[in-house]
């Protein structure tokens, strides 16, 4: 294939999977605004008015860059393992690998797609956050390089674990007791700093607190880590689950019956 037909390609399989979730927005886009809703009344105006200032900000400014991130990593890690699930359950996927498209293009259609719903779903989800608090941008730059980088991986991440996955009940498993733990471990409603050493030590083994920590230093100019090393973090991690998901999709490995 020349360049434009593999443009065409990647252009035709990002297109399908963003109509797949705006097609149904109901079930994609709009729990995301109801939940951090939730979050934001709960943890922020209810629980936060008791807290009082943390990192400087108050309560609520402090936990709203972490729970946009947790909307970005949740909805593009279900975007990308759902819709690769679903056309390998039903062998369409055989289609793709027998194509002309080369591996890496079918890959990034589908990170494409993950990657467009976690923005779309950070943006509607920041501009329900106005209602509650201001939100100032401390750099732009960063916010946009952390939300980039973070949805890619997480992109790739449902990748791999819908190659890997049998039946629909198994793309839960990951999100369910692994995604969410480290979650709701990562810094998202609180600071490092208030942890005892040893598991503040612990915690630095966590991928989602270098996520969360970036992208509240971006919003807010505070983190509990040093963002170089944690934008470094972050990229690596991505550099080898795109090096892994290829590998498994030039090698068919799990997908051809």
């Amino acid at each position: 294939m020349n360049r434009y037909e593999q443009y065409v390609a990647f252009m035709t399989i990002m297109r399908k999977e963003i109509r797949r979730y705006l097609r149904i927005w109901s079930q994609t886009l709009l729990p995301s605004a109801i939940t951090m809703s939730l979050y934001y009344v709960i943890f922020g105006n209810l629980i936060g008015s008791r807290i009082g200032t943390m990192g400087g900000f108050s309560y609520m400014e402090f936990v709203v860059p972490g729970l946009i991130m947790m909307a970005i990593v949740t909805n593009s890690y279900a975007n990308v393992v759902a819709s690769f699930f679903g056309a390998k359950f039903n062998n369409s996927v055989e289609e793709l690998l027998v194509s002309p498209i080369p591996p890496y293009i079918i890959l990034c259609g589908y990170v494409a797609g993950g990657v467009s719903r976690g923005i779309l779903v950070a943006v509607i989800v920041t501009a329900v956050s106005l209602f509650f608090t201001r939100l100032p941008i401390y750099s732009p730059l960063l916010v946009i390089v952390v939300v980039a980088l973070t949805s890619i991986l997480f992109s790739l991440l449902g990748f791999i674990n819908a190659v890997f996955a049998n039946t629909f009940d198994d793309i839960n498993i990951v999100p369910t007791f692994v995604l969410t733990p480290l979650t709701y471990l990562g810094g998202v409603f609180y600071s490092l700093d208030l942890l005892p050493d040893f598991w503040a030590a612990v915690s630095q083994a966590n991928p989602l607190v270098y996520v969360v920590s970036a992208f509240r230093y971006g919003m807010l100019g505070v983190s509990d880590v040093n963002i170089s090393f944690a934008i470094s973090m972050i990229l690596l991690c991505v550099l080898v689950a795109f090096s892994y998901s290829l590998h498994l999709l030039r090698t068919g490995k799990r997908l051809r019956t």
